[in-house]
């Protein structure tokens, strides 16, 4: 599925609550719903500058595209990570990098996070973009695998 498509699975997602401690309430539930990251993946390294609660982003390159995992001590923050990585996941890195993530906003995301929040779904980002670039520098055509 396109990144698009995904965006808008999202926001129609989103769209069934008024109340934005109904939304709050979905991002818990997805972030509860999301596998664990292994323990061999939470390391100081992994881990993202910026956010106030702790937040472990794993990434892999395999067959061309990027595989995120991730999670979070706090469980909002979690749900965000989760949003992120179902939109961006399994995609190739030129796809992400050019991603217009409008999501975010359409959704009401960022107006309603605290700004440390909103500091640390920035941090995310930029993150999930980093790994993107650094796969598509390191492989001209996609070729590399990473095994799991």
């Amino acid at each position: 599925m396109k990144i698009e498509e995904l965006q808008q699975e999202v926001i129609d997602e989103f769209s069934d609550f008024d109340d934005w401690m109904d939304k709050y309430q979905l991002l818990i539930d997805l972030g509860s719903e999301q596998e664990p990251l292994p323990e061999q993946y939470k390391t100081p390294q992994n881990l993202i500058d910026g956010c106030q609660s702790r937040v472990w982003l794993q990434a892999d390159y395999i067959d061309g595209k990027v595989h995120f995992q991730a999670e979070s001590d706090a469980l909002i923050v979690k749900g965000i990570v989760t949003l992120l990585i179902r939109v961006l996941s399994d995609h190739t890195p030129d796809e992400i990098l050019n991603a217009d993530l409008h999501f975010i906003n359409d959704i009401g995301l960022t107006e309603h996070l605290s700004p440390t929040r909103s500091n640390g779904l920035l941090a995310m980002l930029k993150q999930m973009k980093l790994y993107a670039m650094a796969f598509k520098a390191s492989s001209p055509k996609g070729a590399i695998e990473v095994a799991q």
